[in-house]
């Protein structure tokens, strides 16, 4: 199975830690949900030519940006070709970013008769003045007002949380898990704040008017957040996302396990696998270019990539210490040896330490070693590079990874 991902670049107002391509205006929106049906068809034929696999798709996502801002109208306009052209699977996840406090029952009602089944919200506080500080545009009572709205239309709604803002309390932030937990949602990513390179939030940071939250603070927050849930009955099914049993997000377990995606709108992903070649693309990060592109009978892309051996061998690593697990077969398959005979040191050393167990055919990181995933990625990386020097032959970096669908709206 496979998943497909559609970008909706618009904002009501751009949150100032948010490093998602968007824009604050609404003026070209009939001219992109053109240009998006043309894109869709472009791909299709674009897949045909090449000679791609014929896949079928489970997990749509509809991220941005904020979807929410499309009718009912406007969003049956880009479903429509693109069940014509990409085969949706019966019982398929299809989720919608939405903003709380912009919905209505009928509209809600409207989404969930086109075949959305999961509704995510980027709540990120239930605090007035941190939601302030972090300029969304809804209230905390407006945010637990459409959670409860969207669960009378929706059996599986999700809620993202960010932890570790200036000046945020632990019991503060206890109290964010603890308000989602009696809402009732069935999924949490909890993300810790991120000041990403071009954001007015890192801006703040070098010009001395906010400092990131001290590490040991975040640290207790981190396993605040993993203890407290756990104990409540959520599986931790990666570093930063918890869900009940089942409600794991489908889509972005695509991505953590290197499956097939096919993505549309500026700056979004995409990502093909085969028997004989891996591909990947990104589509351009500018809705003016983006539509100049489409409108002209080229497919929006400003790069793509055929991935060598070493950049599959790192993103099996790295994606999976990240989520379920590295698949060992798979890495050997790819490397033509066994990461337990090339890294015995480092897997004995996260194993003794109670950072990672070997389930079935899988190297999984516990909830003690999630913190510092990436930490032994790179050391496992490090010594795949001195047993086998010929296999990676060129220095040891953080992969080009995709874009994961995150709550922004």
């Amino acid at each position: 199975m496979a998943g497909l991902y559609i970008h909706i670049p618009f904002c009501e107002r751009k949150c100032i830690y948010c490093s998602f391509y968007s824009v604050e205006t609404l003026e070209s929106k009939e001219r992109f949900l053109r240009a998006l049906a043309q894109e869709i068809e472009l791909r299709a034929e674009a897949l045909e030519r090449e000679g791609a696999p014929v896949l079928r798709y489970d997990s749509l996502f509809l991220g941005g940006g904020t979807p929410s801002l499309l009718s009912p109208e406007e969003l049956s306009g880009i479903l429509t070709p693109l069940r014509r052209y990409f085969p949706i699977a019966p019982g398929a996840e299809i989720t919608m970013e939405c903003n709380p406090g912009a919905l209505t029952s009928a509209w809600l009602e409207a989404y969930r008769e086109l075949g959305i089944n999961r509704i995510s919200f980027g709540v990120q506080s239930f605090h007035d003045d941190e939601l302030a500080f972090l300029s969304r545009i809804h209230t905390a009572d407006e945010a637990r007002a459409s959670i409860g709205l969207a669960r009378r239309f929706f059996e599986n709604v999700s809620l993202d949380l960010i932890f570790a803002l200036p000046h945020q309390t632990i019991e503060r932030w206890r109290a964010n898990l603890l308000e989602g937990l009696r809402l009732g949602t069935e999924h949490f990513s909890a993300y810790s704040l991120i000041f990403e390179e071009g954001t007015r939030l890192n801006a703040m940071r070098l010009a001395g008017q906010v400092h990131p939250a001290p590490d040991g603070l975040e640290a207790d927050m981190y396993e605040e957040t993993m203890s407290m849930l756990a104990a409540h009955g959520f599986e931790q099914y990666e570093v930063s996302n918890y869900a009940r049993p089942g409600r794991s997000c489908r889509h972005n377990l695509g991505y953590w396990e290197r499956r097939s995606y096919v993505s549309f709108g500026p700056s979004a992903h995409g990502f093909l696998r085969s028997a004989a070649r891996q591909t990947r693309w990104a589509n351009i990060s500018n809705l003016t270019a983006y539509l100049g592109a489409v409108e002209s009978g080229r497919l929006p892309e400003a790069s793509r990539e055929e991935l060598t051996r070493v950049l599959i061998l790192e993103e099996l690593i790295f994606l999976g210490l990240r989520s379920s697990g590295i698949v060992l077969q798979e890495f050997h398959e790819t490397a033509g040896f066994s990461l337990m005979d090339a890294a015995p040191a480092a897997i004995a050393m996260l194993a003794n330490n109670g950072y990672a167990v070997h389930v079935g055919d899988r190297l999984k990181l516990t909830r003690a070693g999630y913190p510092f995933a990436d930490r032994f990625a790179l050391q496992l990386i490090e010594a795949v590079e001195r047993a086998a020097p010929e296999v990676m032959a060129r220095p040891v970096a953080l992969p080009t990874l995709p874009v994961l669908a995150q709550t922004n709206a």
